[in-house]
């Protein structure tokens, strides 16, 4: 499964959101540093979809805050 996410790093609240066009915003207390904003993205992602972290991938926008986001099905 694809997913469009939109980061907002360094939030006093961490939550996702599921947007009217299907994207996901998520707010992250990490700061866009050294990766670490998208190493919570990950887990927060991780719990809300109720897989392991490492079935999460990002496929695009590394170091941008609007990423492409795949989870891996079950083998």
């Amino acid at each position: 499964m694809k997913l469009a996410i939109t980061v907002h790093p360094g939030a006093k609240q961490e939550k996702i959101v599921k947007n009217e066009d299907g994207s996901f915003g998520v707010w992250v207390r990490a700061r866009a540093h050294d990766g670490q904003a998208n190493e919570r993205l990950i887990e927060l992602l991780a719990k809300h979809f109720d897989v392991a972290k490492s079935r999460i991938q990002i496929l695009k926008g590394h170091t941008a805050r609007k990423k492409q986001i795949v989870i891996l099905a079950r083998p």
